[in-house]
């Protein structure tokens, strides 16, 4: 569906990708970079890098500096001090250029009301200068690849929400990007929906993107991250891949038990670490065996419930559990 990535629109092989012979650098560097709104702190001297090829997501609860930082890789909101390359260029001195390599998907729904789903993508198209036939072939295949080939000629107006998150995506492949932004996805849809994008974007990185995300949803960030980092208050609390954060800030397993004072009080005679959610007690462990022996040899629970640990289990112990708004 896509083109190869070393060949544009026109069918010759744009120049930044052999670079003598040397490897490919990180598509992002970020080194302390800050970004204040007066006297408030949104990024707070965060450093990270992207390399080519994978999925790299943001995590974090509102207000913890995910839409801002992409804004800045995205070249829309600049940054108040770091270091930062993208591309290996700097987004204040070469924003047209980063800008026609990549993708955006914003959290907002901002289709062209006026036009169909075809006319959108037409027409976007030619932000690009890509010459109408190739942006009309393009327009076809992009409909074909988020599956609204039968909405081809439907106003935007007409869509569920689903269908619009879908054509946003189409949009933002317009121009073939190397890289691709993306603001929350998934939000709202339901699980078909949310399914169908997750596949096309493991399509895309196996067609050689870069893909930066934020996301709630902890499912999706598992499933589709090959690193993230969690940010809170501005700042990255920690960064790795979904199984290693698991494994090293929660553990392999979860026991719960139902909360009760003979519970409670045996647990701390055992010396076993826990935490109380509402009526319940969590024990996070390597392994669950012993810790379910030793509640029922010792504990008189009335109830035991096993499962794996889960990327939300580290989110909740890092950010906690208050809501944010």
């Amino acid at each position: 569906i896509l083109l190869p990535k070393c060949v544009d629109f026109y069918g010759y092989v744009p120049n930044h990708w052999f670079m003598g012979g040397e490897p490919i650098p990180d598509i992002i560097e970020v080194q302390d970079l800050e970004k204040k709104f007066g006297d408030i702190i949104a990024v707070d001297k965060i450093s990270f890098t992207v390399k080519k090829g994978e999925v790299f997501g943001f995590l974090g609860p509102n207000g913890a500096g995910k839409t801002s930082t992409m804004k800045i890789i995205a070249c829309v909101s600049p940054r108040t001090s770091g270091t930062l390359r993208v591309f290996g260029m700097d987004p204040d001195t070469h924003p047209a250029e980063i800008k026609l390599r990549l993708g955006v998907v914003p959290q907002e729904t901002n289709l062209d009301p006026d036009f169909t789903c075809f006319g959108n993508l037409f027409t976007y198209s030619r932000y690009f200068d890509i010459p109408p036939d190739i942006a009309h072939q393009r327009a076809e295949e992009l409909l074909a690849f988020v599956q609204l080939q039968e909405k081809k000629d439907v106003t935007v107006e007409k869509l569920s929400g689903g269908m619009k998150r879908r054509l946003i995506l189409a949009r933002a492949l317009v121009n073939n990007p190397d890289l691709l932004i993306l603001d929350e996805p998934t939000i709202g849809l339901d699980p078909q929906a949310r399914h169908l994008i997750w596949e096309r974007l493991k399509m895309l990185q196996a067609q050689g993107n870069t893909i930066v995300l934020t996301t709630h949803y902890l499912e999706e960030a598992a499933r589709l991250c090959d690193r993230l980092v969690i940010m809170d208050n501005g700042k990255i609390l920690v960064e790795g891949s979904p199984p290693d954060l698991v494994e090293q800030y929660v553990g392999k397993e979860i026991v719960e038990v139902e909360k009760t004072e003979e519970v409670l009080s045996c647990l701390v005679g055992k010396n076993i670490p826990f935490e109380v959610i509402g009526d319940t007690v969590q024990i996070a462990t390597g392994s669950s065996r012993e810790v379910v022996r030793t509640l029922f040899d010792h504990c008189s629970p009335h109830k035991v419930l096993t499962r794996p640990a889960t990327l939300e289990d580290v989110f909740l112990k890092l950010t906690g559990r208050k809501l944010r708004e």
